[in-house]
């Protein structure tokens, strides 16, 4: 059986900082051996951290690949390659790459159907052994559409969906209560005149109030019937918190107050904030700062969103912040494993995947100077 030694290394471990030897074998870690000793062929780290490989619950950044300028669409075999290989590149080793769920046939081509057609390249690429890393679906399932209920019976247990999250994008509601926040975005991203964006408000409110609550119901049981875990998304009060816990949710996205963070807690559920908002120092949407929940302790789990990066920058961040690099880490570690059910990651603990990062500190930052998963450099 191969063996690798990572020696002389500053090991991040569920509770504390200690420097070490882990000893990997047969995608696993075996031995945590203390001290600063360098066996004979054993990778000597230098006192840089070593952590657990990262864990990404929500992620943009496949569709980014997908439509590198817009209206440009790449091919998209080539576009999850890519993906995949930013993702290890910055220390992510296992992520839920987020597809939306729900179409606007009649919209001018605004809101295509493409998640079915995107999973299915995705899950042949991995069978291939074409990735590097462990990828899961995150469905995001979008009641303010037409087509949620025929798009979420095109999945099934087979297709690794590991969450389903219900995204509700009704304006003036969750995200964007201001309106005049969401107008600046979406004529931004996609070009609206003034009447233009009316008529999108309009059309949402609609859908909403067509087919919200049959589609929340939808998205609630596919979510069962995959085995998936149930996220919401934008709660901003306690009584939307309250129903999202009705469903039965584990996880709140990006809860847009301290009201709705605080219930999340009260209910039992984690609460997950965006890194560019903490990297930044507050939200785009003009909602709850990151930082704000952090020092409040109502943040439990971060993700990337849309900046892949930005995922290991805030879990040090974070570990500043806290004074605690061990909980800092955790944050996209341990939790978001926890989050999703997933018991053979996250931690560098024995009879654990050998998914593990070294990153030197330079200043504030962290450069990502090796990945391995289950053992293997990538």
């Amino acid at each position: 059986m191969t063996e690798t030694i990572l020696a002389n290394a500053t090991l991040i471990l569920p509770g504390e900082a200690l420097r070490g030897a882990l000893i990997l074998r047969g995608g696993e870690i075996a031995e945590i051996v203390p001290g600063a000793a360098v066996p004979a062929g054993a990778t000597d780290c230098e006192g840089d951290l070593l952590l657990p490989g990262l864990i990404e619950l929500h992620t943009d950044n496949l569709e980014r690949h997908m439509e590198p300028r817009p209206k440009v669409n790449w091919p998209h075999a080539a576009a999850i390659i890519a993906h995949d290989a930013e993702l290890c590149s910055v220390g992510i080793t296992t992520v839920f790459d987020a597809m939306r769920v729900g179409s606007i046939p009649n919209s001018r081509g605004r809101y295509p159907k493409y998640a079915r057609a995107l999973a299915s390249e995705l899950l042949e690429l991995r069978a291939a052994g074409g990735l590097k890393i462990s990828h899961y679906l995150h469905l995001r399932a979008e009641v303010c559409s037409e087509t949620l209920r025929e798009e979420l019976d095109e999945f099934g247990p087979e297709d690794r969906v590991g969450i389903v999250s219900l995204m509700d994008h009704t304006p003036g509601e969750r995200q964007f209560r201001d309106i005049t926040k969401l107008k600046h975005y979406v004529q931004g991203k996609l070009g609206l005149s003034d009447p233009e964006f009316d008529d999108h408000v309009a059309e949402l409110k609609s859908l909403r109030e067509s087919f919200g609550d049959d589609h929340e119901i939808a998205a609630v049981a596919a979510a069962r019937s995959f085995g998936a875990v149930l996220a919401s998304h934008d709660d901003t009060t306690a009584a939307q918190v309250a129903r999202s816990a009705a469903h039965g949710v584990r996880f709140a996205e990006f809860p847009t107050t301290i009201e709705a963070a605080a219930a999340c807690h009260a209910q039992g559920i984690a609460v997950m904030m965006g890194a560019p908002n903490l990297v930044r120092g507050g939200s785009h949407s003009g909602n709850v700062a990151a930082k704000d929940l952090a020092e409040a302790d109502l943040l439990d789990i971060v993700s990337s969103d849309y900046v892949p990066s930005a995922l290991l920058s805030s879990a040090l961040m974070l570990g500043d912040l806290w004074g605690d690099i061990a909980r800092g880490i955790r944050t996209v570690t341990a939790a978001p494993a926890a989050a999703v059910g997933l018991t053979d990651r996250g931690e560098i603990a024995p009879g654990k995947r050998a998914d593990l990062i070294r990153v030197k500190r330079i200043g504030g930052a962290g450069a990502v100077r090796g990945v391995w998963i289950k053992g293997a450099r990538m």
